[in-house]
């Protein structure tokens, strides 16, 4: 999808800039960014002992797991407002004026980096 701009009500001009990726080695995991986002794009992943990858709620142990993180679970609903990179406090969320296809975190390719820092 190509970038676009907007004319705002009060003139000003903004593009949206669209969540493309979350670096798993900065985040933490502490929920900010998926508490500030109001259009369900963002799922919390936790990492296991053998560096599986499994969708956690609210009510889940933290002692289960070795990390958590946060996964782009639905880019297709994203609007472009950044409210999840501004309350992240690791500045993990890397975005773009370019809707793309985005996939859910590259976690698999982070995991053995994760599992092993870890370990």
């Amino acid at each position: 999808m190509a970038m676009f701009t907007v004319t705002l009500p009060g003139g000003r001009l903004w593009t949206p800039q669209f969540i493309t990726a979350i670096d798993a080695e900065k985040c933490i995991g502490c929920g900010r960014c998926f508490k500030s986002c109001a259009h369900d794009v963002l799922q919390l992943m936790a990492v296991d002992e053998d560096g599986a990858t499994i969708a956690i709620g609210e009510d889940d142990d933290d002692d289960d797991y070795e990390k958590k993180v946060m996964s782009i679970e639905h880019p297709e609903n994203c609007v472009g407002c950044e409210a999840c990179g501004r309350n992240c406090s690791k500045r993990c969320i890397s975005f773009s004026a370019e809707k793309t296809e985005v996939y859910s975190l590259q976690i698999e390719a982070n995991t053995a980096t994760i599992a092993a820092a870890s370990a």
